[in-house]
């Protein structure tokens, strides 16, 4: 994990990719059906508990592994370019953390997987425009509707002619029940014109 490609060969051929991009009635874009538009959504790979992804992942998240985060994003964008339903984006942004957290940590991983991503497939980054103003508790053991109480006023738009007829693509690390991603969604909706897609690193 110390060489400048922190995934091994046997680890990059047995990664569970879920190939739903080119399906737009995939788990995630389901996920969203009947609370928000999406011009589309996917994840690259399946997130199983105690599995290969959730380590990989704990390692960007918790160990400060940010060259694995870099790898995956590369690979992340490398994977969802391909599909046409996504030819059209034009810009990228991270889920953002509230800032003490960011403090705390010292990186947004899902920043990470954007900067990954866009070194192989160079998109406008609007991340700063996309703010956390309120710092929500951990979403890991909430059920659906507590995951959403806990985010849906933690974010603010900044400039918002930024993102006036753009397609979008928002970047989170794993969504589960889309409840942040969902936040985020309705801020962004302030924009005029604006399409929305989202890609995860996993979905659980």
């Amino acid at each position: 994990m110390r060489n400048e490609e922190s995934l091994c060969l046997r680890c990059l051929s047995d990664l569970p990719r879920t190939y739903w991009h080119a399906d737009p009635g995939n788990p995630v874009e389901q996920l969203f059906w009947g609370k928000v538009e999406l011009h589309a959504a996917s994840s690259f790979l399946r997130f199983m508990r105690h599995g290969r992804v959730q380590r990989i992942l704990h390692q960007l998240k918790y160990r400060g592994d940010q060259a694995v985060g870099l790898q995956l994003g590369r690979l992340m964008a490398e994977d969802l370019f391909a599909c046409d339903r996504f030819a059209s984006v034009d810009a990228i942004v991270a889920v953002p953390l509230h800032r003490a957290k960011l403090r705390k940590r010292g990186y947004n991983q899902s920043q990470v997987l954007v900067d990954g991503m866009c070194s192989v497939h160079p998109l406008e980054q609007l991340g700063g425009d996309l703010l956390r103003v309120v710092r929500t508790t951990s979403q890991t053991r909430k059920g659906r509707w507590d995951r959403w109480t806990n985010v849906k006023e933690a974010f603010e738009l900044g400039d918002v002619r930024a993102f006036h007829g753009r397609h979008v693509l928002l970047v989170d690390d794993v969504v589960t029940t889309g409840a942040t991603l969902e936040g985020c969604i309705r801020t962004l909706r302030q924009a005029e014109d604006l399409r929305i897609s989202v890609y995860t690193a996993a979905s659980a």
